[in-house]
């Protein structure tokens, strides 16, 4: 039996899983991204989180047949280098991501971009198996895309995708990218919680700071949103109905340019709210739908919180 590697790099938290040739999960490992300490320090850590998932699966890591990399950013997919990784923290500037990988762990490294390859793998294995056509959104720290058009990935240049960055308000709020009405800048998780503070530190009442340290997290997660609007927070109320809003309009404009056969919901806070999100965004994208006598599926992305990780681990499958 062969086995592989898969890793989700995201800006909280490192994923990692070994799979056999039939894509079951042998192992897998989670730690956090540092927080300091640039491109290296986040290679050291994926390697350390690699060899625990390696340890669970039973495997020596310098056995398998590769390893597949999902990173956020701009991905040379030739040499594995990664830029413009922005939710990542720390991080400037271009680094060599697969051969730091490669020389800490030993097998040969391929990296792609992380949302691309959760899209790949609801499409091979998971919510999308029935269409030719997808377009994933991946609602998390930031809002990511991937496209799957004719039955097979679409990268453009090599950062085709990047659905938060449609502009849904111009000359609107600033994103985390430098520029202006993004749709990130309104439903990232990121820019949800910088929004929250503003408004909390102009005297808004609300509770989801007191819940945060109440459960021992030093961010607003999607857990804490969650929470938030469970107990009616106003102000939670305000801003998730903003960040719908936003992801309506883009996700609309971004199907009547490609025109998919279906919309998978994804990432942190895509998963977190589920069915009820995925059907609150789908009435968001009807308003400016061209077609929307015959729009596409909405669903769930179905794989859960190792997605990511096993379509990466799909970046180093022999072909079938």
């Amino acid at each position: 039996m062969s086995a592989r590697g898969g890793v989700d790099l995201g800006g909280t938290k490192i994923q990692t899983v070994v799979v056999d040739d039939s894509h079951a999960v042998l192992g897998d490992a989670r730690g956090p991204t540092p927080r300091e300490g640039g491109p290296a320090a986040v290679a050291a850590a994926i390697a350390e989180v690699m060899r625990e998932a390696a340890g669970a699966a039973g495997v020596d890591p310098g056995t398998l047949t590769g390893i597949g990399v999902g990173s956020p950013g701009l991905i040379d997919e030739d040499t594995g280098v990664v830029r413009g990784a922005r939710n990542l923290p720390d991080w400037q500037g271009e680094f060599g991501l697969g051969a730091a990988l490669t020389d800490a762990l030993g097998p040969a490294v391929k990296v792609g971009n992380d949302v691309q390859v959760a899209t790949d793998a609801e499409f091979a294995l998971g919510a999308a198996k029935e269409f030719d056509s997808l377009l994933g959104v991946f609602w998390g720290t930031g809002v990511g895309g991937g496209l799957v058009l004719d039955g097979r990935p679409w990268l453009g240049r090599g950062s085709a995708g990047e659905i938060g960055h449609v502009v849904v308000k111009l000359d609107g709020a600033r994103c985390p990218c430098g520029r202006r009405g993004c749709m990130e800048a309104y439903a990232g998780r990121k820019a949800m919680e910088e929004k929250a503070r503003e408004e909390h530190e102009k005297g808004k009442k609300t509770d989801l700071f007191k819940l945060m340290k109440k459960h021992g997290h030093d961010r607003l997660t999607s857990g804490i949103w969650s929470r938030a609007l469970e107990h009616e927070d106003k102000l939670a109320e305000e801003l998730f109905e903003r960040a719908i809003q936003a992801l309506g309009a883009g996700v609309a404009s971004a199907v009547n340019l490609i025109d998919p056969e279906a919309v998978i919901i994804g990432g942190g806070m895509g998963v977190r709210f589920g069915e009820a999100g995925a059907e609150r965004i789908r009435a968001a994208m009807m308003p400016h739908l061209f077609n929307d006598s015959d729009p596409p599926a909405i669903r769930v992305a179905s794989l859960g919180d190792l997605g990511g990780a096993i379509g990466a681990s799909l970046l180093v499958a022999s072909p079938s």
